[in-house]
């Protein structure tokens, strides 16, 4: 069964193809993904590789954990699993959030408890 490995603290410069070549000599690479910036299309430091089996990711977490790739030491990790996202309900938000200004009581814009608003009580 293949085994889900996140590789983090990459050097920007990481290409997958290189990644693939350093997770190959310890076993079967199944797929590599560089995570990029969606805007800017750079890397963002981090990348998830799929090794064929559980023995070969075990093998690749135990000799790159800690390995020195162009001047940085790399977090090699399992992967945790995808979160499953429920449809519909709210987003995080709101809360006690600082708008801009001081907030608090009668103070600043948005945000904030008091912000300015009436103090109703529903």
């Amino acid at each position: 069964m293949a085994k889900n490995l996140f590789v983090g603290s990459l050097p920007f410069s990481t290409t997958e193809e290189a990644l693939g070549q350093l997770f190959a000599q310890y076993g079967q690479v199944q797929s590599v993904n560089v995570i990029k910036d969606r805007y800017s299309g750079q890397s963002r430091g981090f990348a998830f590789v799929e090794m064929a089996t559980d023995e070969e990711a075990a093998q690749a977490i135990e000799k790159l954990n800690g390995y020195n790739l162009e001047g940085r030491n790399i977090v090699v990790k399992e992967a945790l699993p995808k979160p499953e996202y429920s449809g519909g309900g709210q987003g995080a938000g709101g809360g006690m959030g600082g708008g801009r200004g001081g907030g608090g009581r009668g103070g600043g814009g948005r945000g904030g408890f008091g912000g300015g608003r009436s103090q109703r009580r529903y």
